[in-house]
C-alpha cells in the first residue's frame, strides 16, 4: 500500500509531464505566419549588415566621406576601397601584427577593427609615416640594421616599433621584446629589429 508522500511524488510527476507536454504541443502547432514572421525578422537583422552606412575619417591627413557595409574591417577598408596596402593581412585574427596601425595615436590591430568603429578618428598607416621622399627615422633605422627579411611583417613592425616608443616602452632591449612581441617575423629578425628601435630611442629623434 503506498504512502500519502509516495502517492504525492507521482501526482506531482503527473502534473509536471502534463505541463511539459502541452508546451510541447503548443510549440508543434505554432502557426506557421508565427514562424515566417521570425523568419522575415533574422532576414532583416541580416540584410542590415550589407547596408551601407556613413562613414567619415582622418586617414594620414587625408579626409574620407564615404559609405560603408558595417561588416567591413578597418584592414579591408584601408586595403581594398583606399588601396592603401602596405597594412597587411596575415593572420586576420589579431595575432600576428602585420595589420598593426596607429588610431589616435594608439596601436590597434586594424584587423580586430570595424571601419564603422572609427568614425571622425585619425588612421595613420605606414603610408603615411614618411614626409614625402624624406623617410621615417624607423623606416631609416629598419633599412640600416637589417631589420626584415621577406618585409611582409615590416610594416606592422615599424608601426608598432614607432608606437613602442611613444608609449615610454623602449627603456631596455628586455622592455622592447616584451611590448613588441605582439608582431611575429617568421623570418626571425627581431634582433635586427630591436637594434633599429635602441638607436631610434638613443637619438631622440621626433617620431
Amino acid at each position: 500500500m503506498q504512502s500519502s508522500d509516495s502517492k504525492n511524488k507521482l501526482s506531482d510527476s503527473r502534473r509536471d509531464f502534463l505541463k511539459k507536454s502541452s508546451v510541447m504541443t503548443a510549440i508543434a502547432l505554432t502557426p506557421s505566419i508565427a514562424v515566417k514572421a521570425a523568419e522575415n525578422q533574422a532576414d532583416e537583422h541580416f540584410a542590415e549588415l550589407f547596408e551601407k552606412i556613413p562613414l567619415n575619417l582622418t586617414v594620414n591627413n587625408k579626409v574620407y566621406k564615404t559609405s560603408i557595409e558595417p561588416r567591413v574591417t578597418l584592414l579591408d577598408f584601408l586595403r581594398e576601397e583606399l588601396h592603401l596596402t602596405g597594412t597587411k593581412k596575415g593572420c586576420d585574427h589579431g595575432q600576428c601584427g602585420a595589420c598593426t596601425v596607429h588610431i589616435d595615436g594608439i596601436r590597434v590591430n586594424s584587423c580586430l577593427s570595424l571601419a564603422v568603429m572609427n568614425e571622425g578618428k585619425k588612421i595613420t598607416t605606414i603610408e603615411g609615416l614618411a614626409k614625402g621622399e624624406e623617410l621615417h627615422p624607423m623606416q631609416k633605422a629598419f633599412i640600416k640594421h637589417d631589420g626584415f627579411q621577406c618585409g611582409y611583417c615590416t610594416p606592422g613592425q615599424i608601426m608598432s616599433a614607432v608606437a613602442c616608443i611613444r608609449e615610454g616602452h623602449a627603456n631596455s632591449r628586455e622592455e622592447i621584446i616584451e611590448y613588441m612581441s605582439g608582431n611575429i617575423c617568421r623570418c626571425g629578425a627581431y634582433p635586427n629589429i630591436v637594434d633599429a628601435i635602441v638607436e631610434v630611442k638613443k637619438e631622440g629623434a621626433q617620431i
